[in-house]
């Protein structure tokens, strides 16, 4: 993890001058380059894999080995100009900045971006969790000046039980219905592949069974050296997968793709399954709630951890974080950025 910089009695730069707001997104101006940007820039900084953070056609990317090997996965090798891989640790110059990739614990990949220059340091978190995750470095936490967070879970109403416990009530509905098949609707990129790992540590050494839209991203955690056990693809089977465990996208599971199943009892993997309504709305009998972000304790714990007195609050719950922040004394603001949109059951 980088190391606090020094204070010089006048530092150069402020925090703030380290980021700017664009219409193409978050701007660093002393390293020329746009971080998580929403449309295709001349250089992008990009903290993991996801859509809403990692867009094809900039001219250059700059991420960790596994983010540019997922996007590469999703997109295509054409889809940028030039690649840049960065390990995680690794200080690089960039423009008048030293770039640094910290792990994010989101997804495989994930990173902060920390930004160092005249004196000044922010960390942008992308998206971020604290829970442990087998499929994924574990989260970092920097001291900085300013602390951009995500807030997707910032609500004092959303606090995320231990997955192992909502996995053993997942494998507690398997034994007891032996007669129907369990599907559950999982994001392609991490939700799904951690879902597998924890179902791998419970004990479920059995095939599991995949959506074809999952196939890919899951080869790619496999290269990437993240075991997840005898996998296959779900083609013509039906009475077969009877007693068996079925992931797919979440828009899968109230398609045709999903009437094939034996009597499927039909799961989802999000933080957002916290919201009973949510569940209902989607047709969910067996809600999970397993989150790749930080709920609102860990939010909040994070922001004191970095030490900044400057935040700020994007990706979701906006307001209600920037409440509590400033009750702390701290400066915080919304940064509302465009194209920020809510990830399919994360």
């Amino acid at each position: 993890m980088p190391q606090r910089l020094g204070r010089a009695s006048f530092p150069a730069m402020k925090a703030t001058e380290l980021l700017e707001l664009r219409p193409q997104g978050l701007w660093c101006p002393p390293a020329g380059a746009f971080i998580d940007p929403v449309r295709p820039v001349d250089r992008a900084i990009v903290t993991h894999g996801h859509g809403d953070h990692c867009r094809p056609g900039s001219r250059a990317l700059l991420a960790t080995p596994e983010t540019v090997a997922i996007a590469e996965a999703r997109y295509g090798r054409t889809a940028f100009a030039a690649t840049q891989a960065i390990p995680a640790g690794r200080p690089m110059r960039l423009g008048d900045a030293t770039i640094t990739l910290v792990p994010a614990g989101h997804v495989l990949g994930s990173a902060q971006v920390v930004v160092e220059a005249g004196g000044a340091r922010a960390v942008v978190s992308g998206d971020y969790k604290r829970a442990a995750d087998p499929t994924c470095a574990p989260f970092e936490p920097v001291p900085c000046d300013l602390f951009v967070t995500e807030a997707t879970f910032g609500l004092p109403v959303f606090r995320h039980p231990p997955v192992q416990d909502e996995i053993a009530r997942l494998l507690a509905s398997v034994r007891a219905q032996p007669e129907r098949c369990h599907a559950i609707g999982a994001y392609a990129l991490g939700k799904a592949q951690r879902m597998i790992a924890e179902l791998r540590r419970a004990g479920w050494d059995r095939t599991i069974y995949l959506h074809g839209a999952l196939v890919g991203l899951c080869t790619v955690y496999g290269r990437l050296g993240i075991p997840l056990g005898p996998l296959e693809t779900v083609r013509g089977q039906g009475a077969e997968l009877k007693g068996e465990i079925v992931l797919g996208p979440p828009s899968a599971l109230n398609d045709r793709w999903a009437r094939r199943l034996p009597d499927p009892v039909i799961c989802a993997a999000s933080g957002w399954m916290r919201v009973r309504q949510r569940a209902k709305q989607r047709g969910v009998e067996l809600p999970l709630v397993v989150s790749d972000h930080a709920d609102w304790d860990e939010l909040t714990a994070t922001i004191t951890e970095t030490g900044a007195q400057t935040v700020w609050v994007t990706h979701g719950a906006e307001e209600a974080l920037c409440l509590w922040c400033a009750d702390q004394g701290l400066d915080a603001r919304p940064l509302a950025l465009a194209g920020r949109g809510e990830e399919e059951a994360m």
